[in-house]
This record gives structure tokens, sequence and C-alpha cells, in this order.
């Protein structure tokens, strides 16, 4: 994995993340869309909360405070990193994660973008001086080490992405009255 090529994919999605929020209508931005699912905001909480969660869990790795351990990924954990990305699907975020998702202001996921980006750029040096044996339990792909867990937030990232791009559709698409 090179991490340098992580690292300018990282900062090229939140880049992503902050062009998009612009293009997002007000009053959209906080509504469900129709046939339902997570609003804009939601989408941009959950993605930026996660991924923070990512960062320190990276951060414990390369600092030796995380599980000294030879366990690794899970099955599942395999098959993320071999793809470089969420099998197809809808799934349902881990209920930890879920319970920190809620709806936002444009000038908080806006914030929560900066202090993400800043949180990538600190711990990105840690990473390339850290040790593969010292991991952090992940919900559903087992013990990811600080490598990991940065790739994993890049492919996060991205899928959520997808996500506020089939919002959008659904918004696009929506019949008025």
């Amino acid at each position: 994995m090179n991490l340098a090529t992580e690292h300018k994919a990282l900062i090229a999605a939140l880049d992503d993340y902050r062009q998009l929020i612009d293009t997002i209508p007000d009053e959209q931005f906080n509504q469900t869309p129709p046939g339902g699912g997570w609003s804009f905001a939601e989408v941009y909480s959950h993605i930026m909360q996660a991924n923070l969660g990512s960062t320190v869990a990276a951060e414990k790795c390369c600092r030796k405070t995380g599980v000294h351990t030879g366990k690794g990924l899970n099955l599942k954990g395999m098959l993320f990193f071999l793809l470089g990305q969420f099998p197809p699907g809808k799934r349902k975020a881990p209920a930890v994660i879920e319970n920190l998702t809620k709806n936002i202001t444009k000038e908080e996921a806006r914030n929560l973008i900066i202090k993400m980006r800043k949180r990538i750029d600190d711990v990105w040096p840690l990473i390339q001086h850290s040790s593969n044996e010292f991991k952090i339990s992940h919900p559903g792909l087992g013990m990811l080490n600080a490598r990991q867990w940065f790739k994993f937030s890049r492919i996060h990232l991205q899928h959520h992405l997808k996500q506020l791009n089939r919002i959008s559709k659904k918004f696009s698409t929506q019949v008025t009255n």
C-alpha cells in the first residue's frame, strides 16, 4: 500500500465532499430524500464522525497503545481490502456509529471536513513509521493496523460519496405537485 497515494486520495475525497456541499440546496440538506434513507446531513455526520474515529484508531496503533497482536482481518475484512471497496448491497452502520449520526447544519458539516482533513494530515506522518503489530478492532472487519485504518477511511469516504450522489438523484427525480 502506497501511503502517499492513500493520503492524496483521502484529501481529494474530502475536497469532493467540500465541493458537493455547496451544490446541495439548503432546504434539502436536512430533508429525508424521496423514498426514505439518510438525509445529506446525516451522511455528512456519519462519514465525518466515523472517519474521525478511524483516525483515532490509527493514531493509537501508531503510538503503540492499540492491542499488540498477531490477529488480523476477518473474512469480510480480507474481502473488503482485496476489493478496495464495500461489497455491493446495503448495510447498516454499527450501532455505536449510528448513534453518532444526526442531522447537522451545513456549517457543522464544513467544520467536520476541516477537522477531518487536519486529523489526516496529523496522523499521516505517524502512519509512515507505524508497526503492523499494533491493532484496534473494527466492528465488522476484524483487527486493523494503522495503515489499514488509513485505507479504510479512504474507501469509506469514497463509498459515501456514491451514496450522496444517489440522494441527489432521488431529489432531482422527485415529482413536484
